[in-house]
């Protein structure tokens, strides 16, 4: 089993930063790690994952060139810094695991979630 706990979630204006950072705890070995987020009324969307294999990371079309993903695997905790947010960012963003080292970009391919921190971008 992997427990996930996401952290730094919180109110900024549009325009500001804001990092998430998400700490893995358990025995199961991780492979690659992402983050999803939900709006309220529509369903969960990719923004990033990366492998901790290739290391490569892959981004949504909606948040490339403004968030950016990183992971220590000595410590197992995923970062994402997110610069530029605009209101339509404002949504409850999860990390996920899974212990495949391949990257996938549906919510159903992952097992393992947090409980998810709430974003909220003031216009």
């Amino acid at each position: 089993q992997v427990q996930l706990a996401e952290s730094g979630g919180g109110l900024v204006q549009a325009g500001g930063s804001l990092a998430l950072s998400c700490a893995a705890s358990g025995r199961t070995s991780i492979g690659a790690m992402g983050w999803f987020r939900q709006a309220p009324g529509k369903q969960r969307d990719f923004l990033a994952a990366i492998s901790d294999l290739t290391k490569t990371p892959r981004y949504a079309d909606s948040v490339k060139g403004r968030f950016t993903i990183s992971r220590d695997n000595a410590k197992g905790t995923l970062f994402l810094q997110m610069n530029s947010l605009k209101p339509e960012d404002t949504a409850v963003y999860y990390c996920a695991a899974r212990t495949s080292h391949i990257v996938n970009y549906t919510p159903s391919g992952w097992p393992y979630w947090g409980q998810g921190t709430q974003v909220t971008v003031s216009s």
